[in-house]
């Protein structure tokens, strides 16, 4: 990548804040080129490689990697955060946005700070995580989940100024990264599924003051003043921005200097439907687009749109890295990306030229890409919202990528693909009504298992056989996979690639791994006792090459007997050569007893309880794998009054459990409780054939 000549020319562009005496300088020059023993920004480089030059940690030793430190960060939900390594100190941020500071060599706690969340924010995601935070002169900047843009003083943790960058009373949050170019922070924001209106925004990193915003969806026809609005304006139907639009920029931004261009990925449509939410079609620009922005003004210049007319929540927001490659013999500026679609793509990251694109994962959605555009040959049996029929799409909603950091070695010139195999049933919910919180899809989620649902057919049962993860090495020129290892895990964690061919990843089954790039060969693992998904750093201090990972997936809440899995231990793992450290003993799963009433519950009322439930519900409370209680276990099954108090009123909102009168009648409030009972009659059914009597959990 050639490096900026102007950074000595226009040399206070890069005097954002003072630098302590001594310390390693935080600037636009710094985080360009990376120093060799810091991870100054969130993918380490603005071009967001998330390669380490660092290689005293190699294939020969890595078995003698051991524990240097832990320390145990709490707050009992997913930890996403991508370290920061400056100076000898690690700062992270965990869930709920709280920032801590510690000694890299030794693990002392330097400093910490709560921005204080308020618990009801849950309610505006399924998750209360942060992927990590900016530095720039001497400043930390934090992006809280309910929507502020904080900044540090990075010796203290003092806050030193706080702007809001979303308009919190509508369902937006924050969960990614904040970057720091020209002396700008830019950020982003989430909530596309809950019915909001996607954009970016900077601010100067000395004051906080506002400088530009870039909307990513128009407005209403005729409000729209900038001419790439106007332009999109055309390629939307009916009247889509009262359901917001959606195309939030909640995660991917990589950078350019020498182009000063800013590189954002876009979101999903709110809703999901393209039926009802632009009804009649039409590309829906700039949803699920790579857009190229001027970062000094926030001026468009161009787009490259991935899934025109999105409706499978094919998002555009998966990492973007860039790189510079030879391709049929000539030197290229490149943008990879492999995004939720199941199609990994190079486009020109100057122009935004399509160069090509192939299916890294099984999809079924799309029969290929055209090779001059790379508009996807859509398969019309998979637009559910056009024919009105339900079918099993691959990937999945959840895609063949989602958040979890890629990395790219360029000494091998391989992407590392932390890749899923997956599809889900698309059904077009004839019922929906717009809802004031929670997720506003379009789709019926009752489909989901339920009876009368679209069937997998031979292509998808073939592309879901074996383990649902892979650890894919991508050859972006060829367009074709070097090697693949399927994972256990259908969310493996995010890559670190080193400059001694090595690949570190977690996995939700509570591994930390060291892998061979070359082959995928596994080398060296560490159990974790938790779930590890963040993605991994490299840095030095003390003259010592260390590697860092912020563990913490699992349950999160006590679980009843027959559902297996991890706890969720939120933990920074710091590793050395040599390390003798050791984690506290593995503590158990947490169980809970479910004795629900005896009571039979009428079919019918059971049926509209499971609608209402899969539709608001199911994203924090589906059995086994979310982060809110096994419902199936609640007291308040036994007494409709308290049951109305939780979920009507919400009596536990501060917990994060808001009330849901705005959305469902008291009569749908009470169905989900049958519905749950149901359910909770049908698993203890189970368990008492299944265990004898004194086993049983009482």
């Amino acid at each position: 990548m050639n490096r900026p000549r102007f950074w000595t020319v226009i040399p206070f562009l890069l005097l954002a804040g003072a630098t302590l005496p001594g310390d390693t300088r935080v600037d636009g020059k710094a985080i360009a080129a990376g120093t060799q023993g810091d991870w100054l920004s969130y993918g380490r480089t603005y071009d967001e490689q998330r390669f380490s030059p660092l290689d005293k940690i190699n294939a020969g030793n890595v078995g003698e990697l051991g524990l240097a430190w832990s320390a145990d960060v709490g707050t009992g939900l997913t930890q996403e955060g991508t370290p920061l390594a400056i100076d000898g100190k690690l700062y992270v941020v965990t869930s709920w946005s709280r920032v801590k500071a510690y000694d890299a060599i030794t693990g002392k706690l330097l400093w910490d700070y709560d921005p204080k969340v308020p618990g009801e924010t849950l309610a505006k995601s399924w998750d209360a995580f942060s992927r990590g935070m900016a530095a720039w002169g001497d400043k930390l900047y934090l992006a809280t989940f309910d929507g502020r843009l904080i900044a540090l003083d990075r010796a203290t943790g003092k806050p030193l100024w706080s702007v809001v960058t979303v308009d919190q009373t509508k369902m937006y949050s924050i969960t990614g990264a904040p970057r720091v170019v020209n002396g700008l922070v830019i950020i982003g924001n989430a909530g596309a599924d809950m019915g909001v209106r996607g954009y970016v925004t900077a601010y100067d990193a000395q004051t906080g003051k506002q400088v530009w915003r870039f909307y990513t969806v128009p407005d209403a026809p005729g409000t729209n003043k900038e001419a790439y609005l106007k332009k999109a304006e055309g390629t939307w139907k009916g009247d889509y921005w009262k359901t917001g639009g959606g195309g939030t920029v909640w995660d991917a931004m990589a950078y350019d200097p020498a182009q000063d261009l800013l590189y954002i990925g876009v979101g999903n449509g709110a809703l999901w439907n393209q039926s009802l939410r632009s009804p009649g079609g039409g590309d829906n620009l700039y949803i699920s687009s790579i857009v190229a922005i001027r970062a000094k003004t926030g001026q468009y210049v161009w787009h490259f749109q991935e899934t025109p007319g999105e409706t499978w929540d094919y998002t555009a927001t998966q990492h973007i890295m860039l790189a510079d490659l030879t391709i049929d013999g000539k030197p290229r500026k490149v943008l990879m990306h492999a995004p939720k679609n199941g199609f990994f793509y190079v486009i020109d990251r100057v122009t935004g030229q399509f160069i090509s694109g192939n299916n890294y994962v099984p999809v079924n959605w799309a029969k290929g890409l055209d090779p001059k555009t790379g508009r996807p040959i859509e398969n019309p049996e998979a637009r559910f919202d056009k024919t009105g029929k339900g079918m099993f799409v691959m990937p999945s909603a959840q895609g063949g990528h989602n958040w979890e950091p890629m990395a790219y070695d360029p000494r091998q010139k391989l992407v590392f693909i932390p890749g899923q195999h997956s599809a889900f049933p698309y059904v077009p919910d004839k019922n929906w009504k717009p809802a004031k919180i929670g997720f506003n899809t379009g789709i019926d989620l009752s489909a989901l298992g339920g009876p009368g649902g679209p069937v997998p057919g031979p292509d998808v049962m073939a592309a879901l056989s074996g383990p649902p993860g892979a650890l894919i090495a991508w050859d972006p020129v060829a367009q074709k996979e070097r090697w693949r290892v399927r994972q256990a895990g259908g969310f493996n964690g995010g890559l670190l690639a080193t400059a001694s061919g090595l690949l570190f990843q977690g996995s939700p089954t509570g591994t930390f791994s060291a892998f061979e790039s070359a082959s995928g060969k596994t080398l060296w693992s560490f159990a974790a006792q938790t779930g590890v998904l963040a993605a991994p750093i490299s840095f030095t201090a003390g003259g010592e090459q260390y590697v860092a990972v912020l563990a913490g997936a699992g349950a999160t809440k006590p679980v009843p007997e027959g559902i297996n899995g991890l706890p969720n231990i939120g933990r920074l793992l710091v590793f050395k050569l040599g390390g003798k450290a050791a984690l506290p003993p593995a503590p158990p799963l947490q169980r809970v007893a479910i004795n629900p009433p005896a009571d039979p519950q009428p079919k019918e009322l059971v049926d509209r309880g499971r609608y209402q439930f899969m539709a608001h519900c199911a994203f924090c409370h589906i059995a086994g794998s979310a982060v809110g209680p096994d419902i199936r276990a609640s007291g308040a099954l036994r007494d409709a009054r308290a049951w109305n108090a939780i979920v009507g009123d919400g009596a536990l909102a501060k917990r994060g459990m808001v009330g849901w009168s705005s959305v469902m009648t008291p009569d749908e409030i009470q169905a989900v409780r049958a519905y749950f009972i149901n359910e909770a009659q049908a698993y203890k059914a189970l368990q008492d054939k299944a265990q004898p009597a004194g086993a049983r959990i009482q």
